[in-house]
């Protein structure tokens, strides 16, 4: 026996979605917006970037240091210098700051975000599977970051404990997995006190790398001619294979940058705005730019670490526990962020329904999913002691990351043409420099593929299969069930007289919102006996983050007794069947949980030689469906009102 499908289904309802790019600009779903704009630009440096903000720890170092070295001469530092301050001013802030941050999703961010805003406002059905299966894979692609994210931030963080105190060297890797143990660990309490610390914090840390860079830089002032694109470019002239492996290593510079999308819902778009263009990014070009003054002054720093060498031997130990602590934020981020992606992917018909558990009872948006927090731990520590050096995690980080913000571009181009109508003469030069880049960033991370590389990639695949298969799987579930639905006033004609009535009110869970549920066809063929009102309810998830609490309920009458419900959720919300129906006042009496039964259908899947999946996909989707959260936790029904009905169905 397979666990209950439920009655969840999603929609992509072309009217759902906002037709300006400004749209939920002042929406506080996500949480937060009525704070003070202060208040939330030191929240968002905090949050959203912990993980651009820690790669200064190892980005510079590599590009000279690992595994594609460049000479350590004016040409090549310079032109590296100029490459990173060039791809922050494209990626992140052109890019991601002034442009994709304005195709908000009701105010909420990200590549399912922006999966959900785009996908109903293509008409070609090829096409509408294509943008689909792109913004998939593109979450398929952050799981592998969330994986690496976490190892390689606390790695090199806590490799500066071998410089700052060489006799604890060998300290690096025990003390890594005990920081990446006790971070996953503290998850389920909640991370909310914790939370209020990771703003000053990082404003520390951005202060204390920027004054460290700067005082680098007036040593060595001539470096500061690396802001003018001139050294970039004589650098790919005069060395071009080398500048682009150099690429690989560069990228390492933008990682994160698609979190200053996914977060916009926590914070806003203006917050978010702010702290990049007046803080973080001020102090990042002035920490690369003295790692950069540094190597003219001493070339064997880049073999050791940039970073942790433009601090005085004093403070460098201080400069550790510091970056730590920036690294631990950093982490705590994605774990955070592959919580939410997890909740919408799950709200989108993407990932079975999983145990999720709120960890604040002021903040929606603070969950904890233990699958996913779990394996990740699992995941993360294998890492670390497998590839042991941040070094040899910088091959496995990048593609990743290039391979998603690629994705971004590709799902801009649907928001510039078809949402927004920009004239070609304006979107096409923008997305021609936005595909030139990252796709030179992209192919740039593919040569690392034999030394790490594969391991995201792998990872992506994995979970790509999963949730497609899932989302397949579903979809012809339900057709199946479509098909051998009887019709609603059939059946009541035929049943309505000739069953027995019994008080009380009945409410069938569907996942279709047509037909007569098998719940209550196996209902009335077992007991012989009809409730007094029956409800066949439906839980329907939108293309938006939240929906209306006044319209939650579409209620249709359909006679004897027999109603037609469906519930409409946003893919950001938690769907509560028990408390919207107490908020249903059009439907007779009011809803009283003692007086009510809930009836949920169980699955049975059998082999079918119908087309469909191949037969180790059907597996696959019997296995997550069986693992699946009952239906009951997940609609958070009361336990003692639930009835489960078994059928079989075919795929």
């Amino acid at each position: 026996m397979l666990g209950p499908i439920g009655a969840l289904v999603t929609s992509s309802d072309p009217g759902s979605v906002p037709a300006e790019p400004d749209a939920g600009e002042t929406a506080a779903h996500g949480g937060g917006h009525h704070q003070g704009p202060i208040r939330l630009a030191v929240s968002a440096i905090g949050v959203v970037f912990g993980d651009i903000g820690t790669s200064p720890l190892y980005a510079f170092r590599e590009t000279f240091a690992g595994h594609h070295p460049l000479a350590l001469d004016p040409l090549h530092i310079m032109g590296v210098v100029s490459l990173m301050f060039w791809s922050m001013m494209v990626v992140v802030t052109l890019k991601y700051v002034s442009v994709i941050m304005r195709a908000d999703n009701k105010g909420e961010g990200g590549s399912l975000a922006l999966l959900a805003l785009v996908s109903g406002r293509t008409n070609n059905q090829r096409w509408t599977r294509g943008i689909i299966l792109l913004g998939v894979f593109a979450t398929a692609l952050f799981y592998g970051d969330s994986m690496i994210t976490p190892a390689v931030s606390v790695l090199g963080a806590v490799e500066g404990l071998a410089i700052a105190a060489p006799a604890f060297g060998n300290l690096v890797l025990p003390i890594s997995v005990a920081i990446i143990v006790m971070l996953f660990s503290i998850q389920q309490s909640g991370t909310a006190r914790v939370g209020l610390l990771f703003g000053p914090i990082m404003l520390v840390y951005f202060l204390v790398i920027a004054t460290l860079g700067a005082i680098s830089i007036a040593q060595t002032p001539d470096i500061l001619w690396a802001l003018s694109p001139t050294h970039a470019v004589e650098f790919f002239v005069r060395d071009p294979l080398r500048a682009f492996l150099a690429l690989g290593s560069v990228v390492l510079a933008v990682t994160g940058a698609e979190a200053l999308y996914a977060d916009m819902g926590h914070f806003g778009r203006n917050p978010i705005r702010v702290s990049w263009l007046f803080f973080v990014l001020p102090a990042l070009i002035l920490n690369y730019m003295g790692q950069g003054a540094m190597l003219f002054r001493d070339g064997e720093a880049a073999l050791v670490s940039p970073f942790y060498l433009l601090a005085p031997e004093v403070l460098r130990l201080p400069l550790v526990l510091l970056a730590t602590m920036a690294a631990i934020i950093a982490s705590q981020a994605v774990i955070s962020g592959a919580f939410s992606v997890t909740q919408q992917a799950i709200q989108l018909g993407f990932v079975p329904r999983l145990r999720i558990e709120h960890t604040s009872a002021a903040t929606a948006g603070q969950i904890y999913i233990p699958l996913v927090n779990w394996a990740l731990l699992v995941m993360v520590i294998l890492l670390v002691l497998t590839f042991r050096t941040s070094s040899n995690l910088t091959s496995a980080y990048g593609i990743a990351v290039t391979g998603a913000m690629l994705i971004d571009t590709c799902l801009l181009s649907v928001v510039l043409f078809r949402l927004w109508h920009w004239p070609s003469y304006y979107a096409l030069p923008l997305l021609g420099l936005f595909f030139l880049v990252d796709g030179a960033y992209f192919a740039a991370n593919l040569t690392k593929v034999p030394s790490g590389g594969w391991f995201p990639l792998l990872i992506g695949l994995i979970i790509f299969t999963f949730l497609t298969t899932w989302s397949k799987g579903r979809a012809l579930m339900m057709a199946r069930m479509r098909e051998t639905a009887m019709p609603m006033s059939v059946f009541i004609q035929s049943a309505a007289n000739s069953a027995s009535r019994v008080p009380g009110t009945a409410v069938f869970m569907t996942s279709s919102a047509v037909g007569v549920p098998h719940a209550l066809l196996h209902n009335l063929k077992h007991n012989k006996v009809l409730h007094e009102r029956i409800i066949l309810l439906t839980v329907k998830i939108v293309d938006e983050p939240y929906w209306p609490a006044d319209s939650r309920c579409q209620l249709e009458l359909l006679g004897h007794g027999f109603h037609r419900m469906v519930l409409n959720y946003g893919f950001m919300e938690e769907p509560d069947v028990p408390a919207a129906l107490a908020n249903v006042h059009r439907c007779g009496a009011d809803f009283r949980m003692m007086d009510t039964s809930f009836f949920l259908a169980r699955q049975t899947l059998l082999p079918s030689a119908r087309p469909g999946m191949m037969i180790w996909r059907e597996k696959l989707f019997a296995w997550m469906l069986r693992n699946a959260e009952s239906a009951m936790e997940f609609f958070r029904l009361p336990t003692n009102r639930v009835i489960e009905l078994g059928s079989q169905v075919e795929i």
